[in-house]
């Protein structure tokens, strides 16, 4: 188990988190010969060339189709309850029954001010997934104002600071026992809320709202035991998410549900996955500059960082394991993933 005086705090904090940037490109390529394999402009398989004062065809060429870079949502729709207005928007919930999964838990959303702007209607939006500190189950800490992420994002964003992020903030557990911590992960006989995290959760996303195709405009943020959950995910889904901010984490799975698995266990923990070099994420990992035994424990997981991941530590002078002092580290984070992830994208 995570010392006492990690964990406990978590409990009573909330969590923040963070994390990307990528921009997106493709170019179309010519081909120089037709459907049935013949040359442009030359004779057809099945005849000659036309002799002399036979006007020939003019050669035809087909544009390839323009790589497209916005996901349209592919449906079916999720019906939305309003959770709480904020300066910035409402932030809405409904409950996901993920059918890879099997769980079934609750998700808030938040969508910029731009999402809704006519002149955004075909643009595609970077997506930030949002864990929060203690057992989070039934409640996600990034949702209340003592962490209002939503309103400094819409500011940054009017400033050309930070993109407009689609907010995604789900729960992490199922029941508010800490012996029954799933951390974000498929612990052998539980329910299956790793798989919810990383399959079910950006499958609803794309399904509701215009995304970015491709990883790079998906980042994960979390503090605390949501710290843990966004360096783990980006860690074991390089494919599909391309930053991760981990605030004031801890890296070694605790959970007792983890009792006769301990290969599972590892297989699931950031502090084996760091190490193994197979994931080409970046991260930027924090610690509190007032908390002597998370600043040692931070620094020595970014040590351990194998390319071609790339890990940045940064420490909070004065910073403690609070709710408090992760709200003043969210500009910060947010402009990091802004840098580190793709933009807002039109066809």
């Amino acid at each position: 188990m995570q010392p006492q005086s990690i964990r406990s705090r978590a409990l009573l904090t909330g969590t923040v988190a963070v994390a990307l940037a990528v921009t997106l490109a493709g170019c179309g390529s010519t081909s120089s010969t037709g459907a049935d394999g013949t040359a442009k402009g030359g004779p057809s398989a099945g005849g000659a060339a036309g002799g002399p004062g036979t006007p020939s065809a003019p050669p035809t060429t087909t544009a390839p189709p323009k790589p497209t870079k916005v996901l349209m949502p592919t449906g079916p729709a999720a019906v939305f309850g309003k959770a709480r207005d904020t300066a910035a928007g409402q932030i809405m919930m409904t409950t996901l029954a993920g059918p890879k999964s099997g769980v079934s838990g609750k998700v808030w959303v938040w969508l910029p001010p731009e999402y809704n702007d006519p002149k955004f209607a075909g643009t595609g939006f970077p997506v930030l997934t949002l864990f929060a500190g203690g057992q989070s189950a039934g409640y996600n800490t990034w949702t209340d104002n003592q962490l209002p992420i939503q309103e400094a994002d819409a500011e940054l964003s009017r400033q050309g600071k930070a993109h407009p992020f689609i907010m995604i903030m789900p729960v992490q557990n199922l029941d508010s026992n800490e012996a029954k911590a799933l951390e974000c992960s498929d612990i052998p006989g539980q329910p299956r809320i790793g798989t919810w995290m990383a399959e079910d959760i950006p499958d609803f996303v794309r399904a509701n709202f215009r995304t970015l195709k491709g990883r790079d405009g998906w980042g994960l943020m979390g503090a605390s035991t949501g710290a843990f959950c966004s360096a783990k995910l980006a860690l074991q889904h390089p494919d599909k998410f391309k930053a991760a901010v981990p605030i004031d984490g801890y890296f070694n799975p605790d959970s007792p549900l983890w009792k006769g698995h301990d290969a599972d266990r590892l297989a699931n923990s950031p502090d084996v996955l760091v190490a193994q070099g197979k994931a080409d994420v970046r991260m930027l990992a924090t610690a509190g500059g007032a908390n002597g035994y998370e600043m040692k424990l931070v620094k020595e997981w970014v040590a351990k960082a194998a390319a071609p991941l790339k890990v940045e530590y940064f420490e909070q002078p004065g910073g403690k394991h609070l709710t408090t002092d992760f709200k003043k580290m969210i500009p910060d984070t947010l402009q990091w993933l802004s840098k580190n992830l793709a933009g807002p994208e039109a066809d």
